[in-house]
């Protein structure tokens, strides 16, 4: 009894020193191989979210005295100079004006919906891989638990070969190497959640901005002459 509670207490300072030492590097490569795609997802999350935010900020860079050019060389008639001045920014709002002021001198509808198409055009081109950030935020968790389901599987099947009785080192060790892939699996999920909810907010403020300047050149182009 007093020569099992020894053991006991080695295995558990044994355990003990290995969990001081052990990091971080090495608790990823304990967890197996479905760590391989989960650092996949984690690796297009990033160049997703790197790619989007250089995008959204781009196309956001539109001055704000854009309009008011637009609307003075419109009023002098001069369309020609608007277009040069559309053409001047690669942004989804100059993109859109410079087709309602192509479209100048057709009925007032038509020119609508020459600016709503382009529109929709310029929002699908946002919104790109969006739809696939939101799927490895829900996808990387699920790796993880399903890695975790799959190390546990593997570590009863140890114990269970095991003769004699089992010592807590070897369960232990099967526990936290499965559970290692539900943790970074989660940590993938959770930040490919907030990047994509943090690019959702960008494009909403784009596509608004893109709305209020097309109402503005509409009624522009109704104001009398």
């Amino acid at each position: 009894m007093i020569l099992t509670q020894i053991t006991t207490a080695q295995d558990t300072a044994t355990i003990a020193n290995q969990t001081d030492t052990v990091s971080i590097l090495d608790l990823l490569l304990q967890g197996g191989f479905m760590m391989v795609p989960i650092f996949i997802l984690s690796a297009m999350a990033v160049y997703i979210f790197t790619e989007r935010v250089l995008n959204i900020n781009k196309a956001a860079k539109t001055p704000d005295d854009f309009m008011s050019g637009i609307r003075n060389r419109v009023e002098q008639g001069d369309i020609d100079g608007a277009k040069v001045l559309c053409t001047q920014y690669d942004s989804p709002t100059a993109r859109m004006i410079e087709k309602g002021i192509s479209r100048i001198g057709s009925p007032l509808k038509n020119i609508e919906v020459s600016i709503e198409n382009v529109g929709k055009i310029e929002i699908f081109k946002l919104e790109k891989n969006l739809a696939l950030l939101a799927t490895i935020s829900g996808a990387a968790p699920m790796l993880g638990f399903l890695g975790t389901v799959i190390g546990m599987i593997q570590s009863f099947i140890a114990i269970a070969q095991e003769e004699g009785s089992v010592s807590p080192k070897l369960l232990s060790e099967g526990i936290y190497t499965a559970m290692v892939t539900t943790a970074a699996g989660l940590f993938v999920g959770i930040l490919a959640y907030i990047g994509y909810n943090y690019l959702v907010s960008r494009v909403q403020k784009v596509v608004h901005k893109m709305e209020y300047n097309s109402v503005d050149f509409i009624d522009l182009l109704q104001e009398p002459r």
